[in-house]
């Protein structure tokens, strides 16, 4: 039995976009309070627009963009600062001004006290934020968090109590503004972080989200419009075209990971960004908005995005209010003799419920009183929440009915049939155990450029890949026209043979867009080189200098120090390694599988004292997680604690009955060093219960069969597998 310890490889790009006390070394950073206006680049700043662009400039002036960010003073700063007191989730905070400065002092759950300096203001309505200045070029948002609607302060999120150790608490990771924030919030930001002192040197051109944000560096226009040119290019950005646009809006109105240092404006979104999959971690399992999404990832899945509606045909892109209010807004599009009728939406027109946002858009409350609307623009499918759980329009607004009752309002309406829809493949993805039909109709939806490529790309990530025909699905969608679902299929060649994977590798590391170059690096990262003999390796070389660089770039999340680790880890450094997964739980001693890297890392590396400490301490802080006691299980099998492994595997399960892999070294172990093949038929029979295609636990059935003479149940076994049979 293999008994080293397994890495967990989590390439999590879909890092954490939060909202966003020391002795300052600000001779070391430098002090953006004042000074962090930087025009570089061929940057310039909006007061060059103003001669030209009156009605334009007029237009953003007030708006969210302008007020993302300000020097805290008398006029930026909406938050009561007049001695109030106030405690919340056991925080004491006291509000209070000194001369010009505006100061909080804070009592912390553990009793701890501090007075800490406003240096900005973060946003303008429904709510407004805080930041202060830490050492080492940081800056942090208070948790605090001014509710502009009902003028009172509150916690986002309240109830929650936060110790001052955790990554959530504001003085943290998770509320660093250079990290989680800036970026959105300013313009031509650059993080200018330190991997080795964890520092920062953050510095923008403007504080604000202002026309370079969007029409890019202006030096170049500005020069053409002074000189009168008659050239046609006059050096701005003024995208027409839906592609155009959302390659600069979806660069913050997205959940995204960062493949590059820094934006440059106009570029394509997926050469310098990757949109997270509508995975249930961010999304219910339908795709629609669960966590924050921030737009985009919503509306890649709708009808809109794929018939080239543009963000500017429903908003106005200076001052980012809607064009038109309630259903005046649709109807640009849609005729009104088909759906502004009661024969359409089924209730009273002029009501709340013959709007269509209410039964095509429905929101969410963030941020404790920042509602988003979900902007996929789906029809209500209260059958699909009856059966999964999902929810609807309808019954969110008939609170005092069930999905059941909704769904048969719809079939009452409109018959049994539904029309086909994507959500039907997202939610069939994410169950275990699929029959052959459903296998085929989802390999199907893949390839399927009638529905969404966001979708199709989530189903591919969703799926396990095991037998032969199935990666025949894969190899279609490897020249998909869609770069998200290239990419999400090249990493399901993770764990075929190494010939085969730098086969695949080869043929998109030059590909025309970087996101799957990307995934062609990770496909080949720790690859003896040596294999490459006799090849043309610039693109090898390329392609992972765009990898490191796309790492390198996320180092300051604890997630990205997660993804070097497990870089370093593929490349058997353990030492880096190693660096980066402490770093990690420095950054974020909660981050799960950073435990588990960790862990394993020491093992690998002999040192059982500390991996069995970082597993022990794992438990401490997860008590009802499974996975640090099947790891537990196998670095006793490693020490030939085999008592003590088996107990630890045994607990695994107990805590979570579908782990397969504490069934399966169970299994194992009961058959080749216990030779027990009762016990060994019983655990594999459960894990084949939970996952039935795994060829490895088909194949350790078929050794149990073989060993207690049942040849004939083991040679159907091993034709299923396709391979020697007995």
């Amino acid at each position: 039995m293999t008994k080293t310890l397994q890495i967990a490889f989590l390439f999590l790009f879909s890092l954490l976009l939060l909202s966003c006390n020391s002795k300052d070394k600000k001779e070391k950073y430098t002090e953006i309070s004042r000074t962090s206006t930087q025009y570089i680049d061929g940057y310039v700043g909006d007061k060059n627009c103003v001669a030209c662009h009156q009605t334009e400039v007029a237009l953003w002036k007030g708006s969210h963009h302008d007020l993302a960010m300000q020097i805290a003073n008398e006029t930026t700063v909406l938050g009561d600062f007049n001695n109030v007191e106030i405690t919340i989730d056991s925080v004491d905070y006291f509000f209070y001004k000194k001369g010009n400065d505006f100061l909080v002092k804070i009592k912390e759950i553990d009793t701890s006290e501090k007075e800490y300096k406003i240096t900005y203001t973060f946003g303008v309505t429904p709510l407004q934020q805080y930041l202060v200045d830490f050492e080492k070029g940081k800056k942090q948002v208070l948790r605090v968090t001014w509710n502009v609607i009902k003028k009172k302060w509150y916690h986002q999120y309240k109830g929650d109590k936060i110790q001052p150790h955790d990554w959530l608490h504001w003085t943290k990771s998770a509320q660093n503004w250079n990290t989680m924030c800036a970026e959105c919030h300013s313009t031509n930001l650059k993080k200018n972080y330190s991997i080795e002192e964890d520092s920062f040197n953050t510095t923008y051109s403007s504080i604000n989200v202002n026309c370079e944000s969007c029409h890019g560096p202006a030096e170049k226009h500005v020069a053409w419009a002074e000189n009168s040119s008659e050239d046609k290019n006059n050096y701005i950005l003024s995208p027409k075209k839906q592609k155009e646009q959302l390659n600069l809006c979806a660069t913050c109105h997205a959940r995204r990971a960062k493949l590059t240092e820094n934006y440059v404006p106009g570029e394509k979104f997926e050469d310098q960004y990757m949109v997270q999959n509508i995975t249930n971690n961010y999304y219910h399992d339908d795709g629609q908005i669960d966590d924050e999404d921030y737009v985009f990832g919503s509306f890649m899945q709708s009808k809109m995005f794929d018939e080239g509606v543009k963000c500017n045909d429903c908003h106005n892109v200076h001052t980012l209010k809607l064009k038109f209010e309630g259903n005046k807004l649709c109807l640009q599009c849609h005729v009104p003799a088909n759906y502004e009728t009661e024969k359409h939406y089924f209730h009273k027109q002029n009501t709340e419920a013959s709007l269509c946002i209410n039964c095509h858009m429905t929101d969410k409350n963030y941020m404790g009183n920042d509602f988003r609307r979900d902007h996929s623009f789906r029809i209500p499918r209260p059958d699909q929440s009856e059966k999964y759980g999902t929810p609807n329009a309808c019954t969110e607004c008939h609170t005092d009915k069930s999905n059941q009752w909704a769904a048969d309002v719809i079939k009452n309406k409109f018959g049994n049939k539904r029309a086909p829809h994507f959500s039907d493949a997202l939610l069939m993805s994410t169950k275990n155990n699929l029959t052959e039909g459903q296998r085929n109709q989802l390999d199907n939806f893949i390839n399927d450029l009638n529905y969404p490529e966001i979708a199709r790309a989530t189903v591919i990530e969703n799926l396990d890949y095991y037998a032969p025909e199935q990666f025949k699905t894969l190899l279609i969608a490897l020249k998909d026209s869609s770069a998200i679902v290239r990419y999400n299929a090249l990493l399901k060649f993770r764990n075929i043979a190494p010939q085969e994977r730098l086969s695949v590798a080869l043929e998109h590391m030059n590909d025309s867009i970087k996101l799957v170059r990307i995934g062609a690096a990770q496909l080949v990262i720790g690859l003896d080189e040596n294999t490459l003999n006799g090849i043309d390796k610039s693109n090898y070389i390329n392609s992972r200098s765009e990898l490191e660089t796309m790492l390198f770039a996320n180092a300051d999340f604890s997630t990205g120090r997660l993804q070097l680790g497990d870089y370093y880890f593929q490349k058997n450094d353990l030492p880096n390694a190693i660096k980066h997964y402490e770093m990690a739980l420095k950054k974020d001693s909660l981050l799960l599988p950073v435990f588990s890297n960790l862990a394993t890392a020491y093992s690998i590396n002999k040192d059982f004292e500390n991996a069995s400490k970082i597993l022990e301490k794992w438990i401490l802080i997860d008590a009802k997680n499974g996975r640090p006691h099947y790891l537990k299980g196998l670095l006793n099998f490693e020490n030939n604690n085999n008592e003590i492994a088996v107990s630890e595997l045994k607990i695994a399960i107990k805590l979570n009955p579908n782990d397969t892999r504490s069934l399966y070294n169970l299994a194992t172990y009961y058959f080749q060093d216990n030779k027990d093949l009762k016990q060994a038929e019983t655990y594999i029979k459960s894990a084949l219960k939970i996952d039935s295609e795994n060829p490895d636990f088909n194949y350790l059935l078929a050794l149990v069969y073989k060993e207690k003479g049942q040849t004939t149940k083991a040679n159907t076994i091993m034709l299923k597998l396709k391979v020697n049979q007995y």
